[in-house]
């Protein structure tokens, strides 16, 4: 592990990376947010679990001011929102590279906020980094570990379908709904109708979030995403400001004569 290669990453990360399992030290232990089953079913895939790795990137968001009457994207908002989660995936896919790992399953990508700033807010990459016990290439177009929100489960039933994981897509879109007059708030008053106005404005911001994220899969070449969340959340900002956040794995056939093994049924046992 050179450190210059990771000039991102903190000491006390390089420390900690340097004590587990990785090619050059097969006595490391390894450590793992997957469940038991989901860790059995990784090792059962092909990948032996190495080690958690983490990005973190705590963001000043900006300001924008919305016009009262109009729905509207706030560009300076998706901005900060999207480089912010940007820069925690790439530390965490710096810390999978430190590691020599072929991807990072089990992808959580979380946003914190603090009393101690009003205009912060904490970005958190946290996954489950991975080395196939075969050879091949896994990695993305551009050489990275590939990253995946799959579960364990999940991540065991793409790769026997045939399926591998490319890259965690995503796309976001913070939107400013417009505010009722009280024309309109009087026409509606006691009455059964569709409410257009905010109907648009968040019809507009989920296809801005989806759009973007499709974009990133056609980008990294892939043939479909799976696993889409589509998320909305006010940080903070008024109920007025939302963000739309669109997030899956792009995914690509590993060979253009696979088969898919037909589903069975299986009944639980449990109440």
């Amino acid at each position: 592990m050179a450190d210059a290669n990771f000039k991102d990453l903190p000491q006390h990360a390089l420390e900690r990376l340097q004590g587990l399992r990785n090619q050059n030290h097969p006595g490391g232990v390894f450590t793992s947010d997957l469940s038991v089953n989901e860790f059995l079913l990784v090792r059962e895939a092909g990948f032996e679990p190495i080690g958690m790795v983490v990005g973190s990137s705590i963001y000043h968001i900006g300001f924008q001011q919305a016009n009262y009457r109009s729905n509207e994207e706030l560009q300076v908002l998706s901005q900060a929102m999207y480089h912010a989660r940007e820069l925690a995936m790439s530390r965490m896919e710096e810390e999978a590279q430190a590691l020599g790992a072929d991807g990072v399953v089990g992808v959580r990508l979380d946003v914190g906020r603090y009393e101690w700033g009003e205009d912060l807010a904490e970005f958190i990459a946290i996954g489950t980094a991975v080395v196939s016990r075969e050879k091949g290439n896994f990695r993305t177009m551009s050489g990275k570990p590939f990253t995946s929100d799959l579960s364990g489960q999940d991540f065991w039933t793409l790769l026997r379908a045939g399926y591998r994981p490319l890259s965690m897509v995503m796309g976001s879109c913070v939107y400013h709904v417009a505010h009722q007059s009280f024309r309109q708030y009087l026409r509606s008053v006691g009455q059964n109708c569709e409410m257009a106005n905010y109907t648009q404005a968040l019809y507009d911001a989920r296809e801005l979030a989806m759009e973007r994220m499709q974009m990133e899969a056609h980008n990294e070449k892939a043939e479909g995403i799976v696993g889409v969340q589509l998320q909305e959340k006010s940080h903070g900002w008024g109920s007025h400001v939302i963000e739309f956040f669109a997030v899956g794995t792009a995914v690509t056939p590993t060979s253009s004569d696979h088969s898919i093994p037909v589903p069975q049924l299986i009944l639980s046992l449990n109440d």
